[in-house]
């Protein structure tokens, strides 16, 4: 007698439990019209033969494909590969692979291209992971969004009846702000990334408006606009002290932007925090390292990337099992402040 080769069938499947494929199917897919003896000695049967149901079958079966579109940029940059990297491993815990789409730049605003090649690949959901730049979201409020697969944004400004998840960036400016001012720093300058991102723009408000609710009057000559990179911070911190000579402290609108400020502070001589206090921004993992230890915002990328999964699954699953339609929100996730040696200055 030969040993089977192979993998089983659904078909042998059926035969050897007396039933037909299509009983097979709605056992594999929980489906509840098979009576309870029916389906245990089916179950009974795919245990005892092994079968291992194809995914590519299922799907096909159940008109799913079981993944996700995801569209990003700028992955040289630290936030976007982070939260590509936790959509990654949370996807792939729910059971769903991804197509990726790296856009060529930030202001990239033809995207019917990039949806059609998702939808003509049976994609479930798409994740929108690109920051929102200028009028790159522009298109959002537009017929695309006349589509039958859910879409999620990230990073970008709430709007109604659409899904987003970002980090309160205002907020955490809030806390860089009341941070410095309880350590008794009163003339606080800002070093911003570039103001069309939005994320710039809400830590910025956030430096601004916590000043002028302190009686304490704000001037153009008080920031200097950098573009996230640590060469930006030095060159930011050179032309903002010459601007603003009596600046006791400065809230850096990001970590790597910071680390340029340090090493420009060292350089000149001047003692952190004594001479000048600095709080960033994002909670790199190399900011516990710089010397002296970075006070920063802390913003939980992978949690973001969580949420933002479960989020489309949540609203992809309800669609399939036709329950209550899930209602588009904006989620804003709370940042923290992680207090280091930077920011601690004694008061006087």
């Amino acid at each position: 007698m030969h040993k089977k080769t192979g993998r089983t069938t659904i078909k042998e499947v059926a035969s050897q439990a007396g039933v037909s494929t299509q009983t097979v199917s709605r056992v594999i897919n929980g489906r509840p019209d098979v009576s309870p003896e029916t389906r245990k000695r089916v179950q009974d049967v795919i245990s005892s033969l092994e079968y291992q149901p194809s995914a590519l079958a299922r799907s096909l079966i159940r008109q799913r494909s079981h993944t996700l579109g995801v569209v990003t940029a700028g992955l040289s940059y630290m936030g976007p590969s982070l939260t590509l990297s936790g959509i990654a491993s949370v996807a792939e815990a729910f059971g769903y692979s991804l197509l990726l789409k790296e856009l060529p730049n930030f202001d990239t605003n033809e995207v019917t291209p990039i949806i059609q090649s998702f939808l003509s690949r049976h994609v479930d959901g798409i994740i929108w992971a690109v920051p929102e730049i200028g009028k790159n979201h522009s298109w959002v409020d537009g017929s695309v969004l006349d589509m039958e697969v859910p879409l999620v944004y990230l990073t970008m400004e709430p709007r109604k009846n659409i899904s987003v998840v970002s980090i309160d960036n205002y907020l955490g400016g809030r806390m860089a702000m009341d941070h410095l001012l309880e350590q008794g720093y009163q003339k606080i300058g800002h070093i911003s990334g570039p103001l069309d991102w939005w994320e710039a723009r809400q830590r910025m408000a956030a430096w601004r408006d916590t000043l002028q609710e302190r009686g304490v009057e704000v001037k153009d000559c008080h920031y200097v606009e950098g573009n996230w990179s640590s060469a930006s911070g030095v060159k930011a911190i050179g032309k903002l002290l010459d601007q603003y000579p009596d600046m006791d402290s400065i809230f850096i609108a990001n970590d790597q932007m910071a680390l340029g400020v340090i090493q420009f502070a060292v350089q000149r001589d001047l003692h952190i925090p004594e001479d000048i206090g600095i709080v960033g921004f994002d909670n790199i993992a190399e900011s516990a390292y710089f010397s002296p230890p970075l006070t920063t915002v802390q913003q939980d990328q992978y949690h973001i990337a969580k949420l933002a999964v479960a989020e489309i699954i949540n609203i992809i699953e309800a669609g399939w099992q036709e329950s209550e339609q899930v209602e588009p929100q904006s989620i804003l996730l709370a940042p923290t402040l992680v207090v280091r040696q930077s920011s601690m200055r004694t008061k006087e």
